[in-house]
Order: C-alpha cells, then sequence, then structure tokens
C-alpha cells in the first residue's frame, strides 16, 4: 500500500459542483474584468463588517455569506453593506487625533486583540441591493492568466494553449520551465501534464504499478527571488505543489540542478524557456553534459519566448549549433469575435446595451411628430389666435415619463432572449506579444540501441553468390517459373541476355 498524499486537492483541476469556504473564487464584472478571491466564512483581516468578510466592486459589496455554497456561474446580487467607518465596528474614533505614549498604545492594543477574540459576534444576515450584481467563476488557467496579478510579461492564452500543442504536453508529461514569472503558463502546464499524484492512497494499487507510471511533474525555475517566493506562495495555495517544483536558479550560469535533486533526475521531455537569453540556457540541455536534465528515452520539444527578432536569430543559430532539428519560429495573432444579442429599437430607449436608435420607417416617422409637435407647443405657446386644433394631444408624454414607463415595463421580459443574435469582431487587434521558436532533439542512437533493434527485428534480406558474379533478380525469376514447370519453351534472345548477366558471353546457346 503507498503513502497516503499530503497534497491537497486543487481546485484548478477538481472544482466540484459548487463553491466551498477558503477555496479560490473568480469575481466575473464584465469583460476582461475579473477579481480573484478566497472565499472566507469569518473576517479574517477584522474589517468591521457586520455581515463578516466583505468584497467591495465598482457594481457593488458582496459578503462571502452569499458566495458559499452557490453553484458555480451563479449570478449573485449585490448587497446593501455601510462601507463607511460608522458602521464598522471596532472603528469608533479612528479620525480622532489623540496624542499617547508608545506603551500605553501598546497595551490599548493587547486588550483590544483579546476582547475581539473573546467576543466572537456572529455575521447579520445580507440586505440585498437594489442593483448590482457579479457572476462567480471556478479558477481555470484561462481565468487565472486574466485576473492574476502581473510581476511580469504574462503568457496568454493563445501562446500557451498552441504552444502546449506543440510540446506535446499530456497526463505524465515532465515538462522544464525557465522564467516562471507570474504563474500563467506554469497553472496551465500543471494541468495539462496532471494524471494524478504521486504516492497516493488508493485501493489495489501496487508499489510495482506505482513506480512503472510515469506521473506528470513540471520543473519550474525562476532567477528572481522575490518572484520565486510570490508564485511559490500561489502554487501552494492553489493546491498544485504535489505538480510543480519551484526551484530559485539561474539556469543560464547554474544549470538545471536542483537543490536535493541532481539534474540527471528530472528526465524531461518538453521545455519552455522564457528568459531574456535563451540560448546561453541551451549549453546545459545537451545529453553530452554529465548533468543533462534530458530524458535518454524519447525525443525533446523545446519552444522559446522571445519578444525581440535578434533574440531570434541567436537562439536559432545555437540551435543549429547544438544539433536540433525542425526548427521553426511562428507569432501568434489572437483575433476574438464577440457575439451577443442586439436589441434596436426607440421601445427600448434608456435602457443599458441597447441601440435606441429607429427600428423602422414607421418609429423614425413617429418620432418626427413627436418632436415636431413639441416644437409647435413650444413656438406657439400664448398665441390666442392659433387654431386649436392644431395643438397635439394631452396625451403626449415627456421624456422622462416615457424612460419611466420603458423601465416598469421590463418586468417579467427575458431580456437574454431578446433582440437579434450578432457576431462582431473586436475593433483592436491585439499587438505582438513574443516570436516562438520551436525545435527537436532527436533520441540519441548507441550502439547499444542497434544491437537491441537488430535482435528485436532482424533483417531478412537473402544474398546468393554465384561464381561469375551476382544473379539478377529477373534471371532469379526464370529459374524459379522454370523448376516449377513453367513455360519451357524460352526465346534465344533471353537466353543470350541471361547468359550476358550471368558473365557467361552469348556462346552458350542450346
Amino acid at each position: 500500500m503507498a503513502n497516503s498524499s499530503s497534497f491537497q486537492s486543487s481546485s484548478f483541476l477538481h472544482c466540484g459542483p459548487n463553491t466551498e469556504a477558503d477555496s479560490l473564487a473568480i469575481l466575473h464584472l464584465k469583460l476582461d474584468l475579473l477579481i480573484p478571491t478566497v472565499l472566507r466564512s469569518h473576517d479574517e483581516l477584522n474589517e468591521g463588517y457586520s455581515e463578516g468578510k466583505v468584497s467591495n466592486t465598482r457594481f457593488g459589496s458582496f459578503p462571502h455569506s452569499t458566495l458559499i455554497g452557490v453553484p458555480w456561474g451563479s449570478q449573485v446580487r449585490a448587497s446593501a453593506v455601510d462601507t463607511g467607518s460608522r458602521g464598522r465596528k471596532g472603528w469608533e474614533g479612528k479620525g480622532k487625533k489623540r496624542k499617547r505614549d508608545e506603551e500605553s498604545k501598546a497595551q490599548d492594543d493587547v486588550a483590544g486583540v483579546e476582547e475581539k477574540q473573546k467576543t466572537e459576534v456572529k455575521p447579520k444576515a445580507a440586505v440585498i441591493a437594489a442593483t448590482g450584481f457579479v457572476h462567480l467563476l471556478p479558477p481555470t488557467p484561462e481565468i487565472w492568466t486574466a485576473s492574476l496579478p502581473h510581476r511580469t510579461q504574462v503568457v496568454y492564452t493563445p501562446d500557451y494553449s498552441y504552444i502546449l500543442h506543440r510540446l506535446r504536453a499530456r497526463p505524465g508529461t515532465v515538462l522544464i520551465e525557465a522564467g516562471a514569472g507570474s504563474g500563467s503558463f506554469t497553472h496551465a502546464a500543471a494541468r495539462a501534464v496532471y494524471n494524478g499524484y504521486q504516492n497516493t492512497n488508493i485501493e489495489n494499487f501496487s508499489t510495482q504499478e506505482s513506480l512503472a507510471k510515469r506521473w506528470g511533474k513540471v520543473w519550474s525555475f525562476e532567477f528572481h527571488d522575490q518572484r520565486a517566493k510570490k508564485l511559490q506562495q500561489e502554487i501552494k495555495e492553489h493546491g498544485l505543489d504535489g505538480i510543480v517544483q519551484l526551484t530559485y536558479r539561474d539556469v543560464c550560469q547554474d544549470g538545471f540542478t536542483l537543490n536535493d535533486t541532481p539534474a540527471t533526475e528530472l528526465k524531461a521531455n518538453a521545455i519552455f524557456l522564457d528568459l531574456p537569453a535563451p540560448w546561453l540556457a541551451l549549453k546545459n540541455l545537451t545529453r553530452a553534459s554529465p548533468s543533462s536534465p534530458l530524458s535518454p528515452k524519447t525525443a525533446i520539444h523545446l519552444c522559446t519566448f522571445s519578444p525581440c527578432i535578434e533574440q531570434v536569430q541567436r537562439t536559432i543559430t545555437t540551435l543549429r549549433t547544438l544539433g536540433w532539428t525542425e526548427i521553426e519560429m511562428v507569432e501568434i495573432a489572437a483575433h476574438r469575435i464577440e457575439v451577443r444579442r442586439e436589441r434596436v429599437g426607440l421601445a427600448e430607449e434608456g435602457l443599458r446595451g441597447v441601440n435606441d436608435s429607429p427600428a423602422s420607417v414607421h418609429e423614425a416617422v413617429g418620432r418626427l411628430r413627436e418632436v415636431e409637435g413639441r416644437s409647435r407647443v413650444f413656438h406657439n405657446e400664448g398665441n390666442e389666435e392659433e387654431d386649436p386644433a392644431a395643438a397635439p394631444e394631452p396625451t403626449q408624454l415627456s421624456k422622462q415619463q416615457r424612460l419611466e414607463s420603458i423601465r416598469k415595463g421590463l418586468e417579467g421580459r427575458k431580456l437574454y432572449k431578446e433582440g437579434r443574435l450578432i457576431h462582431k469582431a473586436e475593433p483592436d487587434l491585439k499587438t505582438h506579444t513574443s516570436y516562438l521558436v520551436f525545435a527537436i532533439l532527436p533520441r540519441e542512437w548507441r550502439k547499444e540501441d542497434e544491437e537491441l533493434a537488430q535482435r528485436t527485428w532482424p533483417a531478412k534480406v537473402e544474398v546468393k553468390e554465384e561464381k561469375h558474379g551476382p544473379i539478377s533478380k529477373r534471371q532469379r525469376k526464370k529459374e524459379a517459373k522454370a523448376k516449377a514447370g513453367g513455360n519451357k519453351e524460352v526465346d534465344v534472345e533471353e537466353v543470350v541476355e541471361m547468359n550476358q548477366v550471368a558473365g557467361m558471353g552469348a556462346s552458350i546457346i542450346p
């Protein structure tokens, strides 16, 4: 029986049907505006909200008590939360300036902490606000890329999806990443190579099967100390520390040796280099090196991520020198298509996301008559000689009244089903991110491999030698036909030709 696992289940791999406390969730406000947050049933920062922990956004405040236990993808309404200092416990007198010595201040702080620990106030129920909502999304590498805090240049979804495809990353792949940065590619690679945790407690799972199975692993390297510590903390919080192992090291100078594991134990078959000078790290990615991290039994697929064409040129030159083959450069230009419903018409005037231009000639003419009627009323006001029949009807509504009646008519309508379904390309094309260089290092073919191949697949080549040289294929066919009792009438010219091929001359003619 294998040892029990010490790794927690990652929400990036198995999120479950509903949200849970102490798990990562993404608040989707609008397109390209997402906020990651950890759902808490208590206010660990003690911000003083009576509803417990609250996430404040531009579309309202959302207590975590309304976010926990709901299905993923749900639309959650904002709550009426007092975000000012008056309605928050423990904030009385924060704005007053008083002079106190350091000792009394420290004593008060200690007493305040002890009092807060003793008195645990149960969060009150949240009250739904009039407007504002968010959608609650589970964490995925794609969503995390759009919402993560940027510490360096980020590898976006169109790039890393194509990179993982070209690297042939699949469950069980061992991948080396140099230049982890903000962790965008790290999360995507962890999901691509994941096929379970090693040394997990599974029934009817023997040690031999555990050793024979190839477990997916991401060996990540980062040369910046602060970024490495921050990313290591995120990986542990996200439950990916059983798949990803991050090391603080400059691979260009020190190679791919780990702190507690020799580089020969890595046995990687896919490599991704996001470095300022990737050609300096290629010298440590050869099979001739005694500390090579490459797998000796498979071909190695490599990709470099470089923003400048000069970096690409130096990288390709080094790759050719070191024996890499099938070198290719690719640039990804993603173009996003927006699919939505469009509602057009004056009946939708004043509503959000609606084109309030006339939908037909009838609506346009009706609006012109309405404007002309208001204009006559304005210019003929006080003129008693004007014909009363020309005055507008008294049932004509003002613009404010018209908008109010339209808003009241929204009750019971399913706006997400109304309108015309259209697709529209984004107006601005994303600019250049980086150039991708791909290469393959073939498997090293040794003398032992050749001998093993010959024993496994022996060559069945029959070479028949005669006194006067080898016999041609045509002559062997005729001899086999003669032995089988075929046509015994042989043409004289054919016999002469056969004798000449055999080196016997043309003198032997029956």
